[in-house]
């Protein structure tokens, strides 16, 4: 068999990093659907962006995964390991809060890489439509929606149509698919040439549209519609749930800057829940602005968006604490039945009999839900007959669906942008082997059925 090359790419998200290992034939390099999955590995603690006061303990949080690397990849292949880190809204938003101390954070991070016997190709933040456009990219290189291997090792255009992608992280989320319609703003157009075929893509990002920001600025709306009391009502944690917050830990983000309290940030304020769903999704809804587009079509605060259209692939982030994955809100978008599915007025220890594995996102289980159904309803505009053509997947295969794979096939130019004149999928020797098989397996049976026929 051919040798297997390897490739690292570091995932650095606003809530956590995950790094991934992926290996293909190393004579395959411009060969599609080789590339696979070898590894994962989540770092501990938070996203890279949480240590902007102490910089070096970012680069340090990656020894663990890291170190899983060099046992994962073959210690003759190390030097030839391309490695890359690619962070994402978590950084970007500390960039605009921090220039300084994103610098400093991403120096620690690329001094720890270096220091790996890997081929280090840089740590970069990401924009917004670059991630958009990488998981894109992954989701229908796996799906070999770009193009295939025939059984006779020629290529075959598939002649369907790619998947849109939708992606919700800790600071941001976002959509990309291809369109044929008008992209009215030139921010939101890429054009993309793989194998030969040109693709006419649509992508946005959102930042502050994340599961992490968008729980911040919703306690901020509920502290200013109760005018910052010692105790808040939040109608969409459980019936009972309470906990003492500081207003640093809301107000500490870029997102959090028009909304600044004249309260000392340091004034601890306590929340309790009231289990009230319809509560819940008028100040959930309230983060959205549906009233401004000056575009014949926009999603939400103003950004255009083309209709949707074909099928789309979600990835794990839009999954995890959000009731679309599964239940009855699947087959429809209407409202029965479904904000009692997602917002039970259960006392807490009721509903940690019913998920006990998801204890520290419980509280938030009620908010994030109506979150992602808002967002692809009314902001993405989904209806009752396009929502069906959502798939909630996590991977494809053994591969996870996300950036990162998109990110590496880019960097290491490993989709052409022309379409490979031929390629064969075997050597020429086996093939000169299997068909002589072949041919004395089909005489053997002949001489054998001939003989056969003769005795009876």
């Amino acid at each position: 068999p051919p040798p297997t090359q390897y490739g690292i790419v570091l995932d650095a998200g606003s809530s956590h990093t995950a790094m991934f290992v992926y290996k293909w034939p190393a004579d395959k390099e411009n060969d599609t659907g080789v590339v696979s999955e070898h590894s994962m590995c989540d770092v501990e603690g938070p996203g890279i962006s949480s240590y902007s006061s102490n910089p070096p303990a970012a680069g340090t949080s990656l020894v663990h995964c890291l170190n899983q690397a060099l046992r994962h990849v073959p210690k003759e292949k190390h030097m030839s390991t391309p490695l890359y880190l690619g962070a994402t809204a978590g950084m970007r938003l500390l960039d605009i809060a921090d220039l300084q101390a994103s610098d400093a954070v991403l120096s620690a991070v690329a001094a720890t890489l270096k220091s790996y016997p890997f081929d280090f190709r840089g740590a970069k933040i990401l924009s917004g439509e670059e991630e958009g456009v990488f998981g894109w990219v992954t989701a229908n290189y796996l799906l070999e929606n770009f193009i295939k291997r025939g059984w006779l090792g020629e290529w075959v255009q598939p002649q369907k149509k790619t998947l849109g992608a939708m992606d919700f992280g800790g600071a941001s989320t976002q959509i990309t698919f291809e369109t044929r319609n008008p992209i009215e703003d030139p921010r939101n157009e890429v054009m993309l040439k793989l194998y030969g075929q040109v693709y006419r893509v649509y992508t946005h990002s959102f930042l502050c549209y994340g599961r992490d920001q968008v729980l911040k600025r919703l306690l901020s709306k509920l502290l200013q519609a109760e005018s910052y009391q010692a105790t808040v009502h939040h109608p969409c944690w459980p019936t009972g749930y309470h906990k003492s917050l500081l207003l640093s830990s809301i107000y500490d983000s870029p997102c959090m800057e028009k909304e600044q309290p004249t309260l000392a940030l340091n004034t601890t304020v306590t929340v309790v829940g009231t289990g009230n769903w319809s509560l819940c999704a008028l100040h959930v809804s309230s983060l959205f602005d549906f009233t401004t587009c000056s575009f014949s079509h926009c999603s939400f605060d103003g950004v255009f968006q083309p209709e949707v259209s074909g099928n789309f692939i979600v990835s794990p982030g839009m999954i995890q604490g959000s009731g679309l994955a599964s239940g009855p809100q699947k087959q429809s978008l209407g409202p029965v039945g479904l904000t009692p599915f997602l917002c039970p007025s259960m006392h807490p220890t009721q509903l940690l009999q019913k998920a006990p594995k998801l204890e520290k996102r419980l509280a938030d289980y009620c908010a994030v839900s109506i979150f992602v159904y808002l967002l692809t309803t009314k902001g993405y505009n989904f209806n009752n007959h396009s929502f069906p053509n959502i798939a909630f997947q996590k991977k494809v295969g053994e591969t996870s669906i996300g950036w990162a794979l998109g990110y590496m096939l880019n960097l290491t130019n490993m989709i052409p942008a022309e379409k490979p004149s031929s390629h064969k999928s075997m050597l020429y020797n086996y093939w000169v082997v299997l068909i002589l098989l072949f041919v004395v397996t089909t005489l053997t049976s002949l001489v054998t059925a001939v003989c056969l026929l003769r005795r009876s």
